[in-house]
């Protein structure tokens, strides 16, 4: 049976700083308890409680499990040990571990040009922090995202080539970024190990690879869709995924920016269900 979960993000919930209003986690949890869904990613940190049992009572009382959660680290500086800020958080740590390729900035409007130092630094961080997390009987995988240290195709597939750390597949971001996720699900589906279900405009992705527009403008002018509602050939990928015998979570993203709370029963919860049933009906 396909596990689908949630995600803050949906629901405008980001780790940037001043990326928009963030809707509270009891009403996020409500809404995608009423969706049906099964779980849910944790969101930026501190979104939901710190304290272990004080999450697991909140997400119990709206029938929810944890996908995992996504985590932004500096894996290209030699000056920086990304390992002892993660290894606090291993031996509670339920889901997937989805780590990005930070830059060390805020946001993901820019990012500077990686060498073949920072590119050794990343890669044999990544399958050190893949160790230390399989050690905790946790399962890490890298998002490549916009706007960070693997973005495009070549980095993507360097990162295959060079690293036993298994994706993320955020099919949205892998679009905006320039790699076709379908076509990476059919030729190394045995690395995709969590999927982030997401639909993006690939128009407005071609102006932000050109620099036409900032990342963030074009997420608040709508550059990711409800499933179905973009050119992500999501049916394909979901194809492809139980093809090669895929079981791990499908997490419904859209990245969305809000400038105010929305009106009890109104907002992203509608994108969310209209994306649950595209997705249902594309994999029955």
């Amino acid at each position: 049976m396909m596990r689908v979960a949630g995600a803050p993000i949906s629901w405008g919930v980001c780790e940037v700083p001043g990326w928009g209003y963030c809707i509270p986690a009891e009403r996020v949890l409500a809404e995608m308890s009423s969706l049906g869904l099964a779980a849910t990613e944790l969101g930026p940190d501190g979104y939901l409680p710190a304290d272990a049992a004080a999450r697991a009572d909140l997400l119990a009382r709206h029938g929810l499990d944890v996908a995992g959660g996504f985590v932004p680290v500096v894996l290209h500086d030699p000056a920086v040990d990304p390992l002892p800020g993660l290894l606090p958080a291993l031996p509670g740590w339920s889901g997937a571990l989805v780590l990005a390729a930070a830059t060390g900035a805020d946001g993901y409007d820019d990012r500077p040009d990686l060498d073949e130092a920072g590119w050794r630094t990343l890669l044999s961080n990544l399958d050190r922090l893949r160790a230390a997390a399989a050690e905790h009987g946790v399962l890490a995988t890298l998002h490549p995202h916009v706007g960070t240290m693997v973005e495009r195709e070549a980095e993507v597939h360097r990162v295959l080539d060079g690293s036993d750390i298994p994706l993320c597949l955020d099919t949205g971001h892998l679009l905006a970024g320039g790699t076709d996720p379908a076509a990476l699900a059919r030729q190394a589906p045995e690395r995709v190990a969590h999927v982030h279900l997401k639909d993006v405009d690939a128009a407005a992705a071609a102006r932000v690879r050109t620099g036409e527009i900032s990342y963030t403008d074009a997420v608040r002018a709508g550059m990711y869709r409800p499933l179905g509602d973009g050119d992500v050939d999501v049916a394909g990928i979901v194809a492809a995924l139980t093809a090669a015998g895929y079981t791990g979570w499908y997490v419904l993203e859209q990245d969305t920016m809000l400038d105010a709370a929305p009106a009890d029963g109104a907002g992203p919860i509608g994108d969310v269900r209209a994306s649950l049933a595209y997705l249902r009906q594309v994999s029955a």
